[in-house]
C-alpha cells in the first residue's frame, strides 16, 4: 500500500535527504535507510506526476471534444 503524502511533502523530504547527503550529514549507519526512504519518495513523486499528467491530458481532450 502506498503511503499517503502530498507531492510537495514528498519532494521537500527528498530535498532534505539530498542536502544531508551533499553536506555529509548522514552517517554510514543511517545511509541505507535514508536511501531506501529516498527511493520511496521518488516513487511517490513519479506516480503523482504521471497521474496528474494523465488527468490533464484527459481534461484537455474533453475540452477539445466540446469545442468541435
Amino acid at each position: 500500500m502506498s503511503e499517503e503524502i502530498s507531492y510537495t511533502a514528498a519532494h521537500d523530504e527528498l530535498q532534505d535527504i539530498v542536502l544531508e547527503m551533499e553536506n555529509s550529514q548522514i552517517s554510514i549507519d543511517e545511509l541505507e535507510s535514508r536511501i531506501k526512504r529516498a527511493a520511496v519518495l521518488l516513487k511517490i513523486c513519479k506516480d503523482k506526476l504521471f497521474k496528474t499528467e494523465k488527468e490533464v491530458q484527459d481534461v484537455l481532450k474533453e475540452i477539445k471534444d466540446y469545442s468541435v
